[in-house]
């Protein structure tokens, strides 16, 4: 028997085959999954905001783009900042809400998407596969034992990464 693992807002989780992570309410946030296909170890991150360092406080590392990623992968590696068999797939980013003004919105889901991408190149982490950008909310599930992700949109229709 399967088992799944609830991923929450600003949080992440890691697991490891026959294991399927999910992430519900993927509005402008972004859904990272990353994998390692040697191992067959993986993890899904549920990222809300771009970047940390405009906040001065302490701060929820899984929140943000910058910070979730690296720590999800010290955790993958027990630590170590290692991304040597490490593939990702990301869904998210959307626009939910219209303004008027387009600088109401500062499009928070473009700037969630550009901050993943960015990190993940300048980690050397290829990204496989994508479904990012528009206007609807989506679900993410990733089987850790084929590395296969499911979107489900609000309109009800499956992509598969």
């Amino acid at each position: 028997m399967e088992e799944q693992r609830k991923v929450g807002i600003a949080d992440y989780k890691i697991g490891i085959a026959p294991q399927k992570l999910i992430t519900l309410g993927l509005g402008s946030c972004v859904g990272i999954a990353l994998y390692d296909r040697v191992k067959k170890i993986g993890g899904l991150s549920h990222i809300m905001l771009p970047d940390s360092t405009a906040f001065h406080k302490e701060v929820k590392a899984e929140k943000f783009a910058d910070t979730a990623i690296p720590k999800m992968i010290e955790e993958l590696y027990g630590g170590t900042l290692q991304t040597r068999n490490l593939v990702a797939k990301i869904a998210g980013g959307a626009s939910m809400f219209k303004f008027p003004d387009k600088k109401m919105t500062s499009d928070i889901g473009k700037r969630n998407v550009d901050a993943v991408e960015r990190i993940l190149h300048e980690l050397g982490i290829p990204v496989l596969g994508s479904h990012t950008g528009g206007s609807v909310g989506r679900t993410m599930v990733v089987d850790l034992d084929t590395f296969s992700v499911d979107i489900r949109t609000a309109s009800k229709s499956i992509i598969v990464l």
